[in-house]
């Protein structure tokens, strides 16, 4: 045996053991570790986990039987109504008929509502629709559907989409209040097919100023909107009124890109953050039809969404009168 072999031989018992303990030390921290993000994850679960095992509770213990689905949603509804108003959960069975005025044509009676203390609120009536030919105005509240009470019963978005879409010739009648007057007023509306134009109208004021108007953020709109102020350039317009009232939004991207229109290059037009999301920018970045010109924007109480967004970007810009 060499004399390397033989230390070799002498110190393999201590290498050894140095590998045991330096193993076990390893071991020990990474279970910690590993007991302190199941801990973690514990209390995590049980801060999410207690909607759930409220209603697991009331699905054993309650005298009666539920239905589980119902308690959860009208859980979520309850949770967002604490945000804002215009926070809504949208079950996935509504999602396409909530989609119906953002993507394309529908049957209907022409109106844009929302359920505000238990009753169908008139926001606007969609230009040229059956609503507006027969004398519904924003602001009227809905009470009777066809003659059943329609108010004050908890009544659900689904639940009036429902009673008032139907088949283009078909006749709804709709028994409505209104500011100022004593008694309900009834109105029997036609059902037609509802073109969802986010354009309400545009035309010169005078030989320099025009006049925009958009009702909602719609996946048509930017295109709506950019022939309109190109035909209104051409008669010669140099100033803009963008009238937003009412608008109570849409697209996120349709109100981006109708900004970059306003605004110079790099200019920020809004940023989106969440609590687990880092900051999303959006920048002005291409040359805009009407960069340099008088702007105007109108805006109101019922404006939100998208309408805010452009009449945010353009006041925090300095580029334009609120």
């Amino acid at each position: 045996m060499t004399k390397y072999n033989k230390r070799f031989f002498i110190y393999q018992p201590i290498l050894f053991a140095l590998i045991l303990i330096i193993g076990i030390y390893i071991g020990s921290k990474l279970a910690s570790v590993s007991s302190f993000n199941n801990d973690m994850f514990s209390i995590k679960s049980y801060k999410y986990n207690k909607i759930s095992d409220i209603i697991n509770y009331i699905e054993q213990d309650y005298v009666d039987s539920v239905n589980r689905k119902k308690l959860t949603e009208e859980s979520i509804i309850g949770m967002l109504k604490e945000l804002d108003p215009h926070s809504q959960y949208i079950p996935a069975e509504e999602f396409n008929e909530v989609n119906d005025q953002l993507l394309g044509n529908f049957e209907g009676i022409g109106i844009q509502f929302r359920i505000e203390k238990d009753t169908i609120t008139v926001i606007n009536t969609i230009l040229g629709g059956p609503s507006e030919k027969s004398g519904i105005k924003a602001g009227d509240r809905i009470v009777k559907i066809n003659d059943t009470l329609f108010a004050g019963i908890k009544i659900k978005n689904k639940d009036a989409v429902k009673k008032l879409k139907g088949k283009r010739g078909t006749k709804v009648k709709v028994s409505i209040f209104r500011r100022g007057v004593n008694e309900l007023i009834n109105f029997n509306i036609i059902r037609d097919v509802i073109p969802t134009y986010s354009l309400d109208i545009a035309y010169m004021i005078n030989d320099s100023l025009g006049y925009i108007k958009l009702n909602k953020f719609s996946a048509t709109t930017y295109d709506e909107f950019i022939k309109a102020l190109k035909e209104l350039k051409q008669k010669g317009m140099t100033k803009l009124i963008l009238d937003l009232r009412g608008n109570i939004g849409g697209y996120l991207q349709s109100a981006i890109k109708i900004a970059d229109e306003f605004l110079e290059d790099k200019k920020l037009i809004v940023y989106t953050e969440g609590n687990s999301r880092p900051k999303n920018f959006a920048y002005a970045t291409e040359k805009g039809c009407f960069e340099k010109n008088e702007l105007i924007v109108l805006i109101d109480e019922e404006s939100a969404s998208a309408s805010e967004i452009i009449a945010g970007a353009i006041q925090d810009n300095d580029r334009g009168l609120i």
